[in-house]
């Protein structure tokens, strides 16, 4: 039994859902804050969980086990993700660099 959802294009509180429980961009933005060693680094891992989180998306979309009712929301997805792909960059990054003070 999967779990269906639907994207709506112009609802924000589904595009907020969709982008802060994404879990590739948690877990490519969180992994990238880890292994980054300048804080510079963290916008691209942004950017890159960003793009994990919409590729994770469209295949849910295409096989689906999440309806999308009409296109418009991929700008506001992407754009929402970044800003969490952000936020998990940069937990990453200060557990890492808490992690090497302490040794």
């Amino acid at each position: 039994m999967l779990l269906t959802a639907i994207l709506k294009s112009f609802d924000p509180v589904t595009l907020v859902i969709f982008a802060m429980l994404n879990p590739a961009v948690i877990i490519v933005a969180f992994y990238m804050g880890l292994k980054a060693d300048q804080w510079q680094k963290l916008i691209v891992a942004a950017l890159a969980a960003s793009l994990a989180g919409f590729l994770l998306l469209a295949f849910a979309i295409f096989t689906g086990i999440i309806q999308a009712e009409s296109i418009g929301g991929e700008a506001g997805i992407v754009a929402l993700q970044t800003v969490f792909g952000l936020f998990w960059a940069v937990c990453g990054y200060g557990l890492a660099k808490a992690m090497r003070r302490a040794n």
